[in-house]
């Protein structure tokens, strides 16, 4: 006979109370969940969620003293790392909040088929058929392999598989990602995109560009003898005397 598993220890953070009334109830109609803790601020999220260290958060992103994005941020490093599912009206912030690791992200008022479509994707198994409903939880975390980026165009969001990506190019602010014969713009660090991206695949060739070799047409010496790639869209970047020696090197 087998054990039914420990519910999931739970928190919400919503600054209305309505919405926290709402979820409560929700949460408390599935016997997997168990709620330890509401906050109604940023600030007291924070708090609360480094003492409690739960696994499940439903996060609203718009509370007053810290945003539900500035809570996760300043989360960096907490272990046991939470599935993050965040709640919002606006669903400009949707791109961020994937790019923060969330595991879904809802919009109000969202169903009750909704919400359980969230928790089925929190406890859905993985890899490990030994893992608890609580470790599979952790699933999405910022170590993990990339397998695909969330990007924004004209209004819709959509995935890019990672093996879509030509290059990447960084400013002091975004990274534009070339796909699909475009270019989109996320706000993740080049330095936190590069050790999630296949290293049989993908070469920073500059400080601020990374490019898929899948998508490299040719490449030439400039005058100082630094390779100039072309790619497949037409475009060029510079790599740099490292990156060209190492292109070089593992030519045959």
């Amino acid at each position: 006979m087998s054990l039914r598993p420990d519910p999931l220890p739970v928190v919400l953070c919503d600054d209305e109370p309505l919405a926290r009334e709402a979820l409560r109830d929700l949460i408390a109609a599935d016997d997997r969940l168990l709620l330890v803790g509401e906050a109604a601020d940023g600030a007291q999220a924070l708090k609360l969620l480094r003492a409690l260290k739960p696994r499940l958060v439903f996060m609203d992103i718009q509370m007053p003293e810290l945003t539900g994005l500035e809570v996760v941020r300043q989360l960096a490093g907490l272990q046991p790392w939470p599935a993050i599912v965040f709640t919002t009206a606006y669903d400009q912030h949707a791109v961020t909040a994937f790019e923060l690791h969330a595991v879904d992200y809802l919009l109000k008022p969202f169903s009750r088929e909704r919400f359980g479509a969230a928790v089925e994707r929190v406890l859905a198994p993985h890899a490990d058929p030994s893992a608890t409903a609580a470790e599979q939880a952790l699933a999405s975390r910022a170590d993990a392999p990339l397998e695909r980026v969330l990007v924004r165009d004209r209004g819709q969001i959509f995935p890019i598989a990672v093996a879509e990506i030509e290059y990447l190019k960084s400013d002091s602010k975004y990274t534009a990602i070339a796909a699909r014969g475009s270019q989109f713009y996320v706000r993740v660090p080049l330095a936190e995109l590069e050790p999630r991206l296949p290293k049989a695949r993908f070469l920073r060739v500059h400080r601020n560009a990374i490019v898929n070799l899948d998508f490299v047409v040719s490449m030439k010496p400039d005058e100082q003898s630094q390779l100039e790639l072309l790619m497949k869209d037409g475009s060029t970047l510079l790599a740099n005397r490292d990156a060209s020696k190492a292109l070089r090197d593992a030519a045959i």
